[in-house]
């Protein structure tokens, strides 16, 4: 260890211990005094379009702007949907081809110019328009496919003619998306899609938008404007550094009234103490850019920051040793939150890039050498500090489709195996300098894109190290997260690593992760192969039960087969956030928590607990 780190780990180590601060003068909340969240991402946000972002970090401030027809219980586990701006579930047909919803009136998108001074209510062309959005070629939806998968009747036609050179005609009546009277929504589908409505669950994706308001900015400007009937309103951003939401003051009434699951002590208790409170409870929320974890951690520690919502992997061992809470952190009053998540990392194979692509034997061969080279044993012990399990197959757990006994090489490091892969398609040392060579004889060196941050210095090592002990050369090319998105979808980076995440309780979204016709999209590595775009389709129109768990099975068998990922962890993730913050609990697929958690600012000045009323 270095003296730098070190003195890090002595630092951390001293305010870790250090006993809660009480400012002077301020053991109680003054009168009228904001109650605000503050917290970080450590990832750069890319802007605020439902219809133009699929990043997580966009996604959690787009999703307590907007709204969706249906939600979550914010307490209940299992996942329960709830209606959110619908009167109720939608009416879904026998075979699952139509859905129908029925919006409540006198919800109201939250004040803008466009609206020239009127109060706009929501109603259920917005949700029309919303939709139609995602298929105008002029905003390049990355959540496309999710909506085209589904073959929304009549959409896939408007954008043909769009692309085409016409304009994406907003007006034209097509039967697939139809507001069949002011509050009355219809979704017809082209093929059987049993649980096509858990979409219209997540408020960062589907959530209403306003013509007007969309029509007064280009592409680029919009993206500064998101104007939603959610409980939240964005007031200030500076790009890659802060995001500002306050209280929508024309939100409607509502009230606290999430109800978790029988016997589940902890969400009982909590549901009590906050039933009936007006929503959101917060004035403000605060969330800072701060890509590397020491800055971030120390933020918490001197209560600048009130939840850290996933604890950096360098520091678990002094914040949450064997997984239990630090005594020194516990004695301050540190709240913990701690369990699996639906969540995957990868590292991404481009398989049309000429080195590391295509489905030749050689090809497919290389690619498995690399995985199996990989210790992903060594990333979750050094790296990620226990906080992960291998991955053995693309999907994660909390979903459907997800099988604890599947068992594959993706969680497996054999290097002698992989050095035998290597010999015997060709990639050997040609010219006794230690490094292999490609068949051809020319140069095989990989280039995987990456990040200038902590985390991602330590991931490069692990790849490096583990490279080498085969002979193949790696370089790493830096960049900032979103621009290694950008590219990554456009099909220009050879390897990159990411994390893939479900919004939904359902395992399609981890198989979309290589379905053909989801490149540029979902599909980073570009993958498209006929008999796993097959398997995809068919579980699509399956309901859940043994027939889709066979061919989901299927699936993940070709999914590995090819290796155009190597599969590596899905993650365990713990939250810990101050007393003061009230109500948090992490969810494994809703983003707009802010709604459902208060700040007790007589708490945070270090005085008793002021009114919750």
């Amino acid at each position: 260890m270095n003296d730098v780190s070190h003195g890090r780990r002595a630092l951390t180590r001293s305010l870790l211990a250090a006993p809660l601060a009480v400012p002077a003068g301020a053991a109680r909340a003054q009168p009228g005094e904001a109650r605000v969240l503050r917290y970080a991402f450590r990832v750069a946000e890319t802007g605020f379009d439902p219809a133009q972002v699929n990043d997580l970090y966009s996604s959690t401030i787009n999703a307590n702007i907007f709204d969706a027809p249906l939600t979550y219980d914010f307490l209940a586990r299992p996942a329960k949907i709830v209606p959110n701006t619908a009167v109720e579930l939608p009416e879904i047909s026998g075979d699952f081809t139509t859905l129908t919803f029925r919006i409540r009136p006198g919800i109201h998108f939250q004040d803008h110019p466009a609206f020239k001074g009127r109060r706009r209510e929501l109603v259920a062309a917005d949700y029309v328009y919303a939709i139609k959005r995602f298929y105008d070629p002029r905003y390049k939806s990355p959540r496309l496919y999710l909506l085209d998968n589904a073959k929304i009747l009549g959409l896939a036609q408007l954008r043909a003619a769009a692309l085409k050179g016409g304009k994406f005609d907003y007006d034209a009546e097509v039967d697939g998306v139809r507001a069949l009277d002011r509050y009355t929504l219809r979704v017809r589908l082209g093929e059987p899609s049993p649980r096509f409505y858990q979409y219209f669950a997540d408020n960062g994706f589907l959530g209403a938008v306003a013509r007007e308001v969309c029509e007064a900015y280009d592409e680029k400007a919009i993206m500064g404007q998101p104007v939603g009937t959610g409980p939240f309103r964005l007031t200030d951003w500076r790009r890659s550094s802060r995001i500002v939401l306050e209280r929508n003051p024309g939100y409607r009434d509502e009230v606290y009234d999430e109800q978790g699951a029988p016997g589940d002590a902890a969400a009982g208790a909590l549901a009590q103490k906050l039933r009936g409170r007006k929503l959101p409870m917060l004035d403000r929320v605060e969330v800072y850019i701060v890509e590397e974890n020491q800055p971030r951690w120390l933020a918490f520690l001197n209560e600048e920051h009130d939840l850290v919502d996933e604890v950096p992997y360098d520091l678990a061992d002094l914040a949450i040793p064997n997984g239990r809470l630090a005594p020194a952190l516990a004695r301050r009053g540190v709240q913990m939150d701690r369990g699996p998540r639906s969540v995957v990392d990868v590292a991404i194979f481009n398989v049309e890039h000429p080195l590391v692509g295509g489905y030749t034997p050689e090809r497919v061969a290389l690619r498995r050498a690399i995985a199996l080279a990989y210790s992903v044993q060594d990333e979750i012990r050094l790296v990620r500090k226990g906080q992960s399990i291998p991955a053995q197959s693309p999907v994660a757990p909390l979903v459907t489709g997800y099988d604890p006994a599947f068992v594959s090489e993706m969680s497996l490091t054999d290097r002698a195996r992989a050095r035998a892969l290597l010999d015997t398609f060709g990639y050997v040392d040609r010219d006794g300098d230690g490094w292999r060579e490609q068949p051809d004889g020319s140069p095989l060196v990989l280039q995987m894109s990456t990040q200038p941050d902590a985390l991602s210095r330590a991931l490069d090592e692990q790849w490096k190290r583990s490279m080498n002990a085969v002979g193949i050369r790696i370089e790493f090319k830096p960049a900032k997260w979103p621009e290694n998105l950008k590219n990554s979808r456009a099909g220009k980076l050879m390897m990159w690593r990411v994390g893939w995440s479900a919004a939904q309780p359902d395992g399609d979204t981890f198989l979309a992760l290589g379905y053909g016709p989801n490149k540029g999209q979902a599909n980073h590595a570009r993958f498209d192969l006929p008999a796993y775009n097959a398997l995809y389709a068919r579980q699509r129109q399956l309901p859940d039960g043994p027939e889709r768990e066979r061919v989901f099975h299927d699936a993940k068998r070709l999914f590995i087969a090819y290796a155009p990922y190597k599969l590596l962890g899905h993650r365990i993730m713990t939250s810990v956030s101050h007393r003061w913050l009230i109500g948090f609990r992490s969810h494994p697929f809703m983003r707009d928590f802010f709604k459902y958690v208060d700040i007790d600012p007589a708490l945070r000045n270090g005085g008793a607990s002021g009114s919750v009323g």
